[in-house]
């Protein structure tokens, strides 16, 4: 490696290196990750990149870029090398304690929120009430408080470790915060009782992995398996949110989950048993039954 004490490397030399030494490591976007890497590593974001090429490294500033180089080589997710991944409007950030925000989980917030406008359009006058069961990072939750300024937000994780990465996450949202609790239980447990029957919304992304279904090392290495393996079927949280759900819903009330794709006709059948008087999949973007939108009889 050059070195940078003199301060006369410049920043690309070392993004050159890293889509070297992340190549050579058979990863599969080493210049994706390398960009990423040193635009962390400068602290700009983008296109600004290119405007710090030039200028020379700084020592503090190449051994962070060392650190990170190394855990990408070793395999280690990017978005936790990194610490922050973007989310919809959110900046987020994430460590092993939380699983990785990813696009699937954007399409839940969108069909979350349309189902939200629905049930806010048909009760009108009242303060709508939105759960999000086994929140993690605070993805969904603060989602939906940043782009749904009248909702109050309950964020539910049973995890203490996930937990405080939610509120490190909450810190950064500004006066939307004020309008979310995050509280700690299994489901609907931590959730007071004058709750029950008054919620416009419950979304979830829940554990839903069979323990042998296949999974990339990048996942089954890093992210917390409490997260993804619910039991022994991988259905097991889905089943129990939505025989749950009806009973902590408003009259016309709306529920919406992510699933594995194979899972679509079991979660509709639950929501049928569990009395929802409407039950469908949707897709994902890339066509794939990726949520189950159940809704509450009027």
């Amino acid at each position: 490696m050059a070195d940078p004490t003199d301060g006369t490397v410049p920043w690309r030399v070392f993004l050159a290196e890293a889509e070297r030494r992340l190549a050579a490591a058979g990863l599969p976007s080493p210049e994706v990750d390398a960009r990423r890497i040193v635009e962390r590593a400068t602290g700009t974001h983008g296109a600004e990149l290119v405007l710090v090429l030039d200028d020379p490294a700084t020592e503090r500033g190449v051994g962070f870029f060392d650190l990170m180089v190394a855990r990408r080589e070793a395999g280690e997710p990017l978005q936790y090398v990194l610490g922050a991944w973007g989310f919809r409007e959110l900046d987020l950030f994430v460590d092993r304690r939380v699983l990785i925000p990813r696009p699937e989980t954007e399409e839940v917030v969108e069909q979350a929120l349309r189902e939200l406008d629905l049930v806010v359009a048909a009760r009108p006058g009242e303060r709508p009430q939105v759960v999000d069961l086994g929140t993690g990072s605070g993805a969904i939750a603060l989602s939906i408080a940043v782009e749904r300024d009248t909702v109050d937000v309950w964020a539910v994780e049973r995890s203490a470790d996930a937990a405080a990465v939610a509120r490190a996450n909450l810190a950064g949202i500004g006066r939307a915060a004020t309008r979310v609790r995050i509280v700690e239980g299994s489901w609907f447990e931590p959730l007071p009782p004058e709750l029950h029957g008054r919620c416009s919304l419950v979304v979830s992304n829940p554990p839903y992995v069979a323990p042998a279904d296949p999974l990339p090392p990048e996942v089954a290495d890093w992210e917390p398996r409490e997260a993804l393996v619910p039991g022994p079927t991988g259905f097991e949280a889905i089943d129990e949110i939505v025989h749950a759900a009806v009973g902590w819903l408003v009259p016309g009330g709306a529920l919406v989950v992510e699933l594995a794709p194979g899972q679509g006709e079991d979660a509709v059948a639950a929501a049928w048993d569990a009395g929802f008087v409407h039950a469908e999949t949707r897709p994902d973007l890339t066509g794939r039954t990726r949520m189950l939108v159940g809704r509450t009889s009027r």
